[in-house]
Order: structure tokens, then C-alpha cells, then sequence
């Protein structure tokens, strides 16, 4: 079977790349999809899925889909909401919306399971069980995850495990990475008021300066993850943006806002960090004459991928790809809201790598420039389609 999977993800690849230059050259932003899922879903019925749902989080985003038949049940995740961002690549599939750019591969990654549906619905007879296709919006929203959306609108009800794959430009194309239990850290966002007393600058004295403050809090919190974190914990807090209630050179301001985010792998060190920062900004802003208000918000939980179909899943990429493109990730900072699938049910997210300096495709995700190597999407493809195939035949 895996032979048969790997010539047709071949049959496809042309249609794959089509598919993802279209989704590139009209992209959507998060809880907008309207016109992405329309496609989707219209190629889904054309194929003959059963079980074609549209719309989650009281919107028309987003596409489920079955194929095969039975009890046993293994979902397929792809998102497909794009950036808030101008594409400055000079390419022939650039994007036609200004303003609105796929800067983090979603639209390979719904190309790619895509072009996953048409090969198992070429070998549905031989599945045992049934591969749900979920078509996510909304991955970079945050505050209104489109996961926790497909969840809440039953896409998990009989599914028993969740596989999803993300394009890495930071990975050379054609390479697949994995990683057993913790994987991407989880995202906490924090904004912070200090209000003060403002005045003329050239007389401190009379104020309480919120500026001074922010600055010696700014530079306490840093103390959090240096002095307070064990270091056989990976951490990160940051400050994202500051900004006063005046800007001239002779005020000092009464109010200055400050915001930022928190990663960490493990909830005992959320948890920490949480305390430590009210703690911090408390005592800092006290002794500096100003009050503190801050708000913290736990945004996306960390990813944790199932150790065992981690196994499976290493086992199904060496096979399809050879072992020396196998290799275990590093753990990553960045977040996910793939996160949500997994603390349903068993969930593995991977890597597949996607970046060619020849081909200009090893720009950052998130920046103008994001592009991937579309030679290595047919992969994607069959690797869904493999692990799939494999998961249910276990």
C-alpha cells in the first residue's frame, strides 16, 4: 500500500501545487475564510465524502469531511487562515489582497490534505475505519481558537486519535521532523497599567513618574525566568510593547501601558511565572509611588504529542521518506492551537520541512517574504494518506 499511496501523491502533485497557489493568491484571514472553505468543500463533495460539514464557531468557516466506513475513527488536521500582512514576493502566485498574506503555510498545509482526500478515496476500499478531514480556520486567531471551535461543533465525536502536519521554512525541504510529549509551548499574553502622577520634566519631584516604573518592571521581570525558573525548564517572557499616555519631551506621563507574552512547556511553570509577575509588578509599582493593574491571559495551552502514535508516526515517515529524513525536532517556542485536539484525544503535530535557499523559500514564518518549496508537498500528502492508512489498519 505504501508504494500505491507514494504514486498517487506523485498522480496529484501538480493539482497539490495548483491547489496551494490558489489558496496563496487569495488568502483569508482568521474567522473570514468564507471563500476557502467554499472550495474546499466544494472538491470534498466532488470526491464523494460523506458527512461534508461547513461552518464552526457560529460562522461559515471551516470544512469536516469522512472517508471510509466503520467504528474506528483517525482525523486529519489542516488550517487554513492566512496573515494579516502585505506579500512583497515576486512571484506569479503572489497574493491579490493587499494587507492579507499566507505567511505561515497554511495554504500548503490545505493543499496538502487536499490532496491527502484524493488518494484516500482511491484506496477508501482498503481503509478500516474512517479518515475525518478537518479543515481548520482560524489557527492564528488566539483569543477565538478555530480548534477548540471544530471541537465544540463535534468534528472529535468517534475519533480516536488526531495527526497534523505544519511546512517548516526553517527545515530543508523534504525533511520530516517529530517529537514525543512536549513539542510547542503554550502562549499567555499580559498587558499591565501603571498609572502614576503626571507632570512638567523638569520636576520629578512632584510626580510619580509611571515611565520610571515601567522601566525598573520591564527589567525586574526578566529576573523571573533567569533567577526564579529552573534551567532544565525552557521559559520565555517577554515585553512586546510600550507605550505612554503622552509623548512630549517636557511630560511626564500619568499612565503608561505595557504589554507582552509568556511560553512555557509545563503548567507548573505557567503557574509560577503568573504569581511571580503580580508579584513583581506589584511591589515594584508600590515602591515607585504608582498603581498596577494587570491582566493575564492563558491563550493557547502547550502541544504534548502522544508518545505512542508518535512511534507510529516516525515509523510511517521512515518509511515513506528513509530514515536519514526522519529526525527528532527541537523544542519550539512558538505556539498552537492543535494543542486544543490533543486534550481531547491522542494528538501528533510534526514538521515537514519546506525551505530551499535556492528557491528562496527560507524566509521566516510571519515575515513578507514566507514562501515554501512546493517539491516537498506531494510528501505532505502522502503522509497523511500513509499515516492514516497505517493508524487504521492497526
Amino acid at each position: 500500500m505504501l508504494e500505491k499511496i507514494k504514486a498517487l501523491a506523485r498522480e496529484y502533485e501538480k493539482e497539490i501545487v495548483e491547489r496551494r497557489r490558489y489558496f496563496h493568491m487569495n488568502p483569508e484571514i482568521s474567522w473570514n475564510e468564507v471563500e476557502t472553505t467554499k472550495v474546499i468543500a466544494e472538491e470534498l463533495k466532488k470526491l464523494g465524502c460523506d458527512n461534508v460539514k461547513v461552518g464552526f464557531g457560529e460562522t461559515r468557516c471551516g470544512v469536516t469531511a469522512d472517508i471510509g466506513e466503520g467504528a474506528k475513527c483517525v482525523a486529519l488536521r489542516a488550517d487554513i487562515d492566512a496573515l494579516p500582512l502585505n506579500d512583497e514576493k515576486d512571484v506569479p502566485y503572489k497574493s491579490q489582497k493587499a494587507g492579507v498574506m499566507h505567511a505561515c503555510g497554511h495554504d500548503s498545509h490545505a493543499a496538502m490534505l487536499l490532496g491527502a482526500a484524493k488518494i484516500l478515496t482511491r484506496i477508501k476500499s482498503s481503509l478500516k475505519g474512517k479518515a475525518r478531514l478537518l479543515f481548520q480556520p482560524a489557527e492564528e486567531h488566539g483569543m477565538k481558537p478555530g480548534a477548540q471551535a471544530l471541537i465544540d461543533g463535534g468534528a472529535l465525536e468517534g475519533v480516536s486519535a488526531v495527526f497534523g502536519i505544519h511546512s517548516m521554512s526553517t527545515v530543508p525541504a523534504g525533511e520530516f521532523q517529530y517529537r514525543s510529549g512536549p513539542f510547542m509551548a503554550a502562549a499567555d499574553a499580559w498587558e499591565l497599567i501603571i498609572t502614576g502622577k503626571g507632570g512638567h520634566g523638569s520636576t520629578p519631584e512632584t510626580s510619580f513618574d509611571s515611565n520610571a516604573a515601567a522601566f525598573q518592571v520591564g527589567s525586574a521581570l526578566q529576573n523571573i525566568v533567569s533567577r526564579e525558573i529552573s534551567p532544565r525548564d525552557a521559559a520565555v517572557l517577554s515585553v512586546g510593547g510600550l507605550r505612554s499616555s503622552s509623548y512630549v519631551f517636557n511630560i511626564i506621563p500619568e499612565r503608561v501601558e505595557m504589554l507582552g507574552s509568556v511560553r512555557t512547556f509545563r503548567v507548573q511553570v505557567q503557574d509560577h511565572i503568573e504569581e511571580a509577575m503580580r508579584r513583581v509588578v506589584k511591589g515594584v509599582c508600590e515602591a515607585m509611588r504608582c498603581k498596577a493593574d494587570l491582566k493575564y491571559t492563558r491563550v493557547i495551552p502547550a502541544t504534548v504529542n502522544d508518545p505512542e502514535i508518535t512511534e507510529q508516526v516516525k515509523s510511517v515517515a521512515e518509511d515513506l521518506l528513509g530514515a536519514d529524513k526522519v529526525k527528532e525536532s527541537e523544542l519550539i517556542m512558538g505556539s498552537e492551537d492543535f494543542s486544543y485536539f490533543g486534550r481531547v484525544v491522542p494528538a501528533v503535530f510534526a514538521n515537514l520541512g519546506v525551505g530551499n535557499a535556492a528557491k528562496k523559500s527560507d524566509h521566516p514564518h510571519h515575515s513578507a517574504k514566507f514562501d515554501v518549496d512546493e517539491s516537498a508537498l506531494y510528501l505532505g500528502a502522502a503522509m497523511h494518506a500513509t499515516f492514516a492508512w497505517n493508524y487504521l489498519s492497526k
